[in-house]
């Protein structure tokens, strides 16, 4: 195997496009956490050490999962299901990442934001992955938690402290996790009953999950509603949201009776669209005169 190769195979290991989003909604929330622009020290350190991590947590993903990525057909080209890389060569990889991103996390930010950074590490490497994901059908649902949690260490990061418009960045990650799940498991419904792991469809059929994604959503909805109403963001964002959710209502809705096979995979790619939209929609708020985080500094600094 040449060097080029290989080096395709580590960065595959490191699941490159779920850690884009992760690091996309964790500098979403270090510029939502200040009325203008984040020191650059601490932004530039974050947003590496949340990247660092979650590479981290992606390949000991695929170190706990070799065995069912071998009978899964979106998962058995995988470098460790097809042999490219060794198991040993994979933990000592996620382990020199894992530190690394600690180290950065801790000289360069701040100990909460490194802490809580290892927590959802361990959340979904190890709680999620080794654990729930083989354990119950609400698995996608308390392993939600890890996937939410990048606005919050985002913040942290360029704060050292968490607010409560921070988690609400992590509860609209929380309730978008199931249905944008759920749907690729309805898909994907074969491949997770052949390797014996008990999604949603596989254990309650796929009209009772055509269910819970429709209620999600609309829960979905109604909490990114909730920045509006504690005056973190403005109109703008307020009518970007109520579009996007009508949007993927409308999917959910028609995933209760789909034209096709493969209507739930475009269910699944449109909650990655929504949610990137969602949140460029906060940022653009954000920045908006008289609005948002911006315009409370603005007061403050005017009765000061």
């Amino acid at each position: 195997m040449n060097s080029p190769s290989l080096l395709r195979q580590y960065l595959e290991v490191t699941k490159p496009r779920i850690v884009a989003l992760i690091v996309f909604t964790a500098v979403i929330g270090m510029l939502l956490a200040v009325p203008g622009v984040p020191p650059l020290q601490e932004a530039i350190a974050g947003t590496f050490g949340i990247w660092l991590a979650s590479a981290s947590a992606a390949a000991i993903n695929h170190l706990i999962d070799q065995r069912i990525d071998k009978l899964m057909a979106r998962t058995l080209h995988r470098p460790l299901a097809t042999g490219a890389l060794t198991p040993r060569q994979v933990l000592v990889f996620a382990l020199t990442l894992g530190v690394l991103s600690m180290l950065i996390l801790v000289l360069f930010d701040n100990l909460l934001t490194a802490v809580l950074t290892f927590c959802g590490l361990i959340g979904y490497a190890i709680i999620y992955t080794a654990f729930l994901k083989r354990a119950t059908s609400q698995n996608i649902v308390i392993g939600g938690a890890a996937g939410a949690i990048p606005p919050v260490l985002g913040w942290s990061a360029v704060t050292g402290s968490v607010h409560a418009h921070a988690l609400l960045l992590f509860l609209i990650g929380f309730i978008w996790t199931p249905p944008h799940f759920w749907a690729l498991a309805i898909f994907r419904r074969d491949d997770y009953a052949r390797a014996q792991i008990p999604m949603l469809p596989v254990t309650h059929g796929i009209a009772y999950t055509r269910w819970h994604v429709l209620f999600y959503t609309i829960l979905l909805v109604v909490i990114t509603v909730l920045p509006y109403l504690a005056g973190m963001s403005g109109l703008f964002y307020l009518g970007g949201a109520l579009v996007l959710g009508g949007a993927f209502l409308w999917y959910a809705v028609r995933l209760m009776n789909p034209p096709d096979d493969y209507y739930a995979m475009r269910v699944f790619n449109y909650s990655i669209i929504y949610l990137m939209a969602l949140f460029a929609f906060l940022l653009i708020d954000h920045y908006l005169p008289g609005s948002g985080v911006a315009n409370s500094a603005l007061q403050l600094q005017r009765i000061g």
